[in-house]
C-alpha cells in the first residue's frame, strides 16, 4: 500500500501498514467515510497500549473511537489494570459509562501513553489542537506523557500550522476578553490575523471551557512564522492561559487515508 505520508513527514521512520481494523466488510477502501478513517487510525493507536499502563484519554471525534476500543479490550480481558486520565469532562463521562478506571495527574504525574486527535499536523509533527475546546487539559496530560500518539485522517495534514484557514484556539480568562483579543491580533498583524470570540450556537453566549475560561479563535491569512517565537509571544500576554499549538510533543503520528495507514515515529 503506497501512500504519501512518509514523504510528507520527511522521515525514514515512517512506514505504511495495513489497517488492523476495517470498519466495513465490503472491499473497496475508496468508499470509507472520514469517520471510518478516524476509527482505523484510533484502533491502530490502541495496539500500542499494554496492560498496566496509565493512559491519557484524548478528546474529540477521533479520540472517542480510541476510548471505545480501550474499553472493549478491557471488557474482553485483553487489557488489564489500565488507569485512564481524561482530558475533558466529555471524555470523563464517556470513560465512566464504559467502565474505564480513572484517576488524575495528582495521583499519576507521569503518564505512560496518551492518545489524541489533532486539528492540523505539519511535516515536523507540530499540531494545532483545541477546536473542540479542551486544549488546556489536553496539553497538561500530553506534556506529562512518555509517549504521545496522534491519530488523524489525511485531511488534517497541512504544509504549515494555520494552513487550513481554520481556527488556532487560545484559551483566555474572561476578564476584559476584548482587550486580550486585540492584543493577540496585533501580535500577528503581518500574517493578517483575525481573532473571534468563540460563541455557543445562535445564543451569542461565549463558549466556556471546562476550566471556566473563554476561547479566542485566531485565523491567519499567511504563515505565522517561527512557531516557537509565536508560542512564546502568545504566552507572555497577561490574560492568556494556553494556546492550541502543540510543538514538538507528538512522538508518533498515525494517519489513515483511503489508500492505507501510515505510522510515523519521531
Amino acid at each position: 500500500m503506497a501512500v504519501a505520508y512518509p514523504h510528507f513527514f520527511g522521515s525514514e521512520k515512517a512506514k505504511n501498514v495495513k489497517p488492523s481494523f476495517m470498519v466495513s466488510t465490503t472491499p473497496s477502501p475508496a468508499i470509507l467515510s472520514q469517520d471510518e478513517l478516524k476509527k482505523i487510525a484510533a484502533y491502530k493507536a490502541v495496539e500500542f497500549v499494554e496492560s498496566g499502563m496509565v493512559l491519557g484519554l484524548g478528546t474529540g471525534s477521533t479520540a472517542k473511537h480510541a476510548v471505545d476500543r480501550i474499553a472493549e479490550l478491557l471488557r474482553i480481558g485483553k487489557l488489564k489494570n489500565i488507569v485512564g486520565i481524561p482530558t475533558s469532562s466529555i471524555t470523563h463521562e464517556q470513560a465512566v459509562k464504559l467502565g474505564i478506571p480513572l484517576s488524575d495527574l495528582n495521583a499519576h504525574p507521569i503518564v505512560d501513553l496518551a492518545i489524541d486527535g489533532a486539528d492540523e499536523v505539519d511535516p515536523q509533527m507540530n499540531l494545532v489542537k483545541g477546536r473542540g475546546g479542551s486544549l488546556l487539559r489536553e496539553k497538561m496530560v500530553e506534556a506529562a506523557s512518555k509517549k504521545f500518539i496522534v491519530i488523524v485522517d489525511e485531511s488534517k495534514l497541512v504544509s504549515h500550522l494555520g494552513g487550513t484557514g481554520l481556527a488556532m484556539p487560545v484559551e483566555i480568562v474572561p476578564f476584559c476578553w476584548e482587550f486580550t483579543l486585540r492584543r493577540l491580533e496585533m501580535l500577528f498583524i503581518d500574517a493578517g490575523c483575525v481573532g473571534k470570540l468563540r460563541i455557543v450556537g445562535e445564543s451569542g453566549e461565549p463558549y466556556v471551557t471546562d476550566n471556566g475560561n473563554y476561547i479566542i479563535d485566531l485565523y491567519f491569512k499567511s504563515d505565522m512564522g517561527d512557531l516557537k517565537a509565536a508560542s512564546d509571544a502568545i504566552l507572555r500576554l497577561a490574560g492568556v492561559v494556553e494556546h492550541g499549538m502543540f510543538l514538538d510533543m507528538a512522538t508518533t503520528v498515525i494517519v489513515a487515508g483511503k489508500l492505507g495507514v501510515s505510522v510515523t515515529n519521531k
